[in-house]
């Protein structure tokens, strides 16, 4: 076997040893909080000692901030799908109604409510996610401003950073509200949520 199969194959064991860490501790964190859950309770979880753990995660914090920047991966990835999407509210909704959408994504509106509690306690947290919020405005702010021939809405430098952010905060509010059950069904919700986006995408009069 060749050297560069060897790392190949050595990296893939690497990538799923943390994966599989990186979803136990998304299970101990949304059942029993960040403070409750120990790294050793997460190892049980995950099925290997806690040393091994240790040998990719240095700490709980170390463990939350790659679930953020995984988050932040999937986000990048949901912003190109809107590019292309012919009815923007019927995409959203489609995501927020998604069941799978949370199952599939390490950081679930449960757990996106964990780390922000802890945020407001932990100074490295709460950069992270600023960079986080900063780099996905940052995307929608680039999509917005895009001539509507390349696929945006060609909205003015004057107002796309607010009308990014205006976006994320809905696109993330009505998804935060799914633990607590819909508020309308989702024929409803899409009508409101297209009412909104008009005023979100329009040039300013």
């Amino acid at each position: 076997m060749s050297t560069a199969r060897k790392e190949s194959k050595a990296a893939q064991r690497v990538q799923a040893q943390k994966e599989r860490i990186l979803s136990a501790a998304h299970s101990c964190f949304v059942d029993s909080g960040f403070n409750a859950a120990s790294m050793a309770t997460i190892a049980e979880t995950a099925g290997m000692s806690p040393g091994l753990i240790y040998r990719y995660f240095e700490s709980k914090n170390a463990i939350i901030l790659a679930i953020i920047e995984q988050q932040l991966t999937d986000a990048r990835r949901r912003i190109r799908e809107l590019h292309s999407s012919e009815n923007l509210a019927k995409r959203i909704v489609d995501y927020i109604a998604d069941p799978n959408s949370e199952k599939d994504n390490l950081m679930n509106s449960a757990l996106y409510l964990e780390i922000t509690a802890q945020a407001s306690r932990d100074p490295q947290i709460a950069e992270a996610l600023r960079r986080y919020d900063q780099t996905v405005c940052s995307e929608l702010s680039d999509w917005l401003s895009r001539r509507k021939e390349d696929g945006g809405y060609g909205l003015p430098q004057s107002v796309v950073n607010s009308r990014a952010l205006m976006l994320l905060c809905l696109i993330e509010g009505i998804k935060l509200r799914g633990p607590r059950g819909p508020v309308y069904e989702p024929r409803t919700l899409q009508s409101t949520v297209d009412g909104l986006l008009r005023v979100l995408v329009s040039p300013p009069v």
